[in-house]
């Protein structure tokens, strides 16, 4: 007996991405799952440009129910836990507005779920798509999560852990998300202020569900020439500093003066060495100053946000908040 096919909805946070939206959102309708389980909602985050504009003439046209959510709270996590509300499916599956998921990518993820009931979050294969061939330095050092890509070479892998499942190609049961307060805080604008899908799963993790990942279930992140940077790469990792902090203090709170002394001690030592190194390796022209060089605008901010944990109460509070559903 097979069993009966479940509803979804797919969410697609965005902001300012009017010349990408209407991509994702033809991508999403073409899904090979029945049309009338599952629908789209676009929670625009404050978007300037003519993204409601582009989202309405898609409303038009599409054989898929369409949705627009507009959300003028700044933040990627709020556009996410503000659509998921509005959901009345079972499962919710969250894609970014610059991702191309495969047009069977929503059908193989969702069978996950029946396969074991324990699984509450399920992620696949995340490949990029790139705007032109990208230098070969990138594909040596970056060509990994620092662009939100996944290979596994398992085709399914079902864990009681985070196997590193990222929020633009990322399913989970609607009733798990609320029980474990949502996502945590993510990207505001361009920074990344907490650590978004990955403290979710930290918190789903401990409250005893399992992860699948579903390799036959492919998305395609478009990446465009302005991702293939030096610049891009260190404030890619500036913004990672940014979210470990975050995890950090999620995990084993800490005392103010733990703080100050893993700056002191580890931190700010291991700047100077990945910007010196980062000099060095330069001068003498080989490519891993590039890794270097990210590493150490690493190491700032993660002096600033270790530095505010240390310094801010209020964002300590924050910080140490389980539910973030009604930020």
């Amino acid at each position: 007996m097979e069993n009966k096919l479940r509803s979804v909805s797919i969410i697609i946070p965005t902001y300012n991405r009017a010349k990408l939206i209407g991509i994702t959102l033809e991508s999403c309708i073409n899904q090979s799952y029945p049309k009338n389980l599952y629908e789209i909602i676009v929670a625009d985050n404050n978007s300037t440009d003519n993204t409601r504009q582009i989202v309405e003439e898609w409303k038009e046209k599409s054989s898929v129910k369409i949705r627009y959510l507009f959300e003028p709270r700044q933040g990627a996590h709020i556009a996410r836990n503000e659509a998921a509300k509005i959901s009345e499916s079972e499962i919710l599956y969250f894609t970014d507005d610059d991702m191309i998921p495969d047009q069977d990518a929503l059908k193989n993820i969702v069978t996950v779920f029946d396969m074991n009931y324990n699984v509450a979050v399920a992620g696949g294969k995340v490949l990029p798509k790139w705007e032109f061939d990208p230098p070969d330095w990138l594909l040596k050092y970056f060509n990994n999560g620092s662009l939100s890509l996944i290979d596994k070479s398992e085709k399914l892998i079902i864990a009681s852990y985070d196997i590193g499942i990222y929020s633009c190609h990322q399913a989970i049961l609607k009733n798990i998300l609320f029980k474990c307060g949502g996502f945590n805080p993510d990207i505001v604008k361009e920074e990344l202020i907490g650590d978004g899908e990955t403290g979710l799963n930290m918190k789903i993790f401990k409250a005893g569900y399992d992860f699948a990942y579903v390799g036959d279930s492919v998305s395609y992140h478009m990446i465009p020439g302005a991702r293939m940077t030096q610049k891009y790469f260190n404030k890619r990792f500036g913004n990672q500093g940014n979210s470990d902090s975050f995890t950090m203090f999620t995990k084993k709170g800490k005392s103010k003066k733990h703080y100050v002394k893993l700056i002191l001690f580890s931190h700010i030592p291991s700047m100077f060495s990945n910007y010196f190194n980062s000099v060095l390796k330069r001068l003498s022209g080989k490519d891993l100053w590039r890794i270097r060089r990210a590493n150490f605008h690493y190491y700032i901010h993660r002096i600033k946000s270790d530095l505010k944990l240390a310094t801010n109460n209020k964002w300590r509070a924050y910080v140490s908040k389980y539910n973030y559903m009604n930020d």
